[in-house]
């Protein structure tokens, strides 16, 4: 095995390896200084993009293994609120492992062509169900595209330049295809005036059981503000009800009463058939409509692997907690003429939650970030938001605890 063989550990492998991690993800930390220069990240992808074709198979794994943690190492920050914290290096490590494993995959039979071959065919696939993995994302914010046709072009640029040994310079052409001059001036705006309160729960506290009357208090508060900007729609985040809210009539009911004053849309737990549904409530004159959420996040709200395991981790690091269920299909919400897709957190950077979704325009997509903050993952949501948005040609509204609120046009 590779990790058995001790020539692998030379150290210009590894150096290659994470030189390569660090081109691959540099984008993702500008973004978080607040660093996007479209000819920074164009250059960077294809710095990157081309180390991944070229370096030696060997250190393909460590690129693997660095651009695992890079990007998602905010994972193990969650640790500390299951009293888990002692798994963090562990934790570490699998992630690292895994995509090293997975990259390494991609020079099984080590020609130029086939690892090209494998690594677009990546774009494909979402380990475990866990798709934030995006090679297209090197480009968000750059002169190139990001669809599918856009990142096989430059590929196949890349492809050319390594492969031609005279007239270099015609590998120039696809990426000619794969430009994306455009910036967008749309300033499409709802029918509805929206209140989007900016929430900074410490996860800690949220669902304590003492600080909860807190919590309800304060989404109160955001409402009555509202009423008073004459607002038609307030957006709170995911869970900014920390309970099972069809099941606490008092809060219910307050949020009824108000709701002839506003829309209201807020996240909190549904119950159902003895089913924990992890849901939006759209509350309006009135009448409260639930919106469940469609795609659960990986090891977080369910785990992605035979029932036996799933009852054995859930006994060993939940207490016995039983995964949420989840929606069926998508749902959307009617707001002052205009249809909104629901979108909860994880499910609102999935191709699945844009399923059927027609001449839809808007989407509201609510998150608790505070689990992993402070660190890259909100910054690394938002760039795949900005992804599906133009995908899909949606605008998000994009409300969040524990970090900034964003409206993300196509």
């Amino acid at each position: 095995m590779f990790l058995l063989k001790r020539d692998n550990f030379n150290k210009n492998f590894i150096i290659k390896g994470l030189a390569t991690a660090i081109l691959s993800s540099a984008f993702i930390y500008l973004s978080y200084f607040n660093i996007e220069y479209r000819l920074i990240n164009t250059i960077l992808g294809l710095a990157g993009l081309y180390f991944l074709l070229t370096i030696p198979r060997k250190a393909m794994f460590y690129a693997g293994f660095f651009i695992g943690i890079l990007w998602f190492y905010w994972m193990v920050l969650s640790l500390k609120y299951y009293e888990l914290i002692y798994l963090t290096p562990i934790l570490l490590l699998a992630i690292g492992l895994v995509y090293g494993l997975i990259f390494l995959f991609f020079t099984i039979y080590d020609k130029t062509h086939f690892r090209l071959f494998l690594i677009f065919a990546f774009t494909f696939i979402a380990p475990f169900g866990f798709n934030w993995m995006k090679f297209e994302l090197l480009f968000i914010d750059s002169y190139f595209g990001t669809s599918k046709e856009d990142f096989a072009l430059i590929l196949i640029s890349l492809y050319m330049l390594i492969k031609l040994k005279k007239m270099k310079f015609l590998s120039i052409l696809p990426l000619f295809f794969a430009l994306n001059l455009q910036i967008n001036n749309s300033n499409s705006n709802p029918n509805a005036r929206i209140s989007m309160p900016q929430l900074n729960i410490d996860q800690d506290l949220k669902w304590e059981k003492n600080y909860r009357n807190t919590i309800y208090e304060k989404n109160f508060e955001k409402i009555n503000t509202a009423i008073s900007n004459r607002k038609d729609l307030i957006i709170l985040p995911e869970t900014a009800f920390p309970t099972v809210l069809n099941r606490k009539d008092l809060i219910l009911n307050r949020l009824k009463d108000k709701s002839y004053k506003i829309d209201i849309i807020t996240g909190s737990i549904y119950l159902e058939n003895n089913q924990f549904f992890n849901a939006t409530y759209y509350i309006s004159k009135g009448n409260v409509q639930i919106a469940k959420k469609l795609v659960l996040v990986p090891f977080g709200e369910e785990i992605p692997l035979p029932k036996f395991f799933v009852t054995l981790i859930n006994d060993i690091f939940y207490d016995g907690a039983q995964d949420y269920s989840k929606a069926l299909k998508p749902s959307d919400f009617e707001i002052k003429g205009q249809k909104f897709r629901n979108a909860i957190c994880y499910e609102a950077t999935t191709d699945k939650i844009f399923e059927n979704i027609g001449d839809i325009k808007y989407m509201i997509a609510t998150s608790n970030n505070a689990w992993f903050t402070p660190s890259i993952e909100p910054t690394l949501q938002k760039l795949l938001l900005k992804y599906y948005a133009k995908k899909y040609n949606v605008t998000i509204f994009h409300v969040v605890n524990g970090s900034e609120n964003t409206i993300i046009r196509p």
